[in-house]
């Protein structure tokens, strides 16, 4: 999520500063309140490791979804572009994540970029398999989890995730037209809330992973050159 983003595309070698004050890390920015300024209830802290987020959709808000998602899927090309072009003039910012799309200052020339076109597809081909897992919330949760971690290993920073529902949701507004009504909107808003929280809980959970196993090797490290040095004496 862009981001709902993929890894194909990420320049893994760029740095991210650290915003945290803890030292080297691979992400950028906070984990929001998901729950406010979309009429959602209050979610999980995405940071706390107590906290397991439950799927906040009713049963008629995941029909809603299933059945727009039809008639949205006919046309997945082009709303995923459209869909990355408005995040990208909306919030220019997150172009600096894709190294293929960074230095492509025109617009026009960037909705004919077959790149583009392909990102469009894997984000809008994740969004596909979330609805189809609407019903099965374990695989739903595992499914936003291990995108998350991909992109923690790819570098792309939870700050943007939330930015793709939002985009997302401007452009399929006036393709579903009379049949986006208000509890629609609630319904994807949600879904989108609660995917990005466990997709923020993924490259956490990743990001830790990799300091445990950085700290691990510098403590090797570390006792190589004492033995090293003992030797030497």
């Amino acid at each position: 999520m862009g981001c709902a983003l993929s890894g194909t595309g990420v320049d893994p070698a760029k740095p991210s500063p650290d915003v945290n004050g803890s030292g080297p890390r691979l992400g950028t920015g906070c984990a929001p309140d998901l729950g406010s300024g979309s009429g959602s209830q209050s979610l999980a802290d995405p940071g706390s490791a107590a906290s397991h987020p439950l799927l906040p959709l009713s049963e008629e808000q995941k029909e809603l979804i299933q059945e727009s998602w039809k008639i949205l899927h006919q046309d997945i090309t082009r709303v995923g572009i459209i869909m990355f072009i408005r995040l990208f003039e909306t919030h220019p910012e997150c172009k600096d994540v894709f190294f293929l799309f960074r230095d492509i200052d025109d617009l026009q020339q960037l909705k004919m970029s077959k790149e583009l076109q392909s990102h469009g597809l894997r984000v809008m081909s994740f969004i596909e398999k979330s609805v189809a897992r609407l019903t099965q919330e374990d695989k739903l949760e595992q499914l936003a989890f291990e995108l998350g971690r991909s992109h923690c290993r790819y570098n792309a920073p939870p700050k943007y995730y939330e930015y793709v529902g939002t985009q997302f949701i401007a452009v399929v507004r006036p393709i579903l037209k009379e049949k986006w009504t208000p509890e629609v909107e609630e319904a994807w808003k949600r879904l989108f809330d609660y995917l990005t929280i466990m997709m923020k809980r993924g490259y956490r959970e990743e990001e830790q992973k990799n300091s445990a196993n950085q700290a691990s090797y510098i403590k090797r490290q570390l006792n190589s050159n004492s033995n090293s040095n003992q030797n030497i004496i």
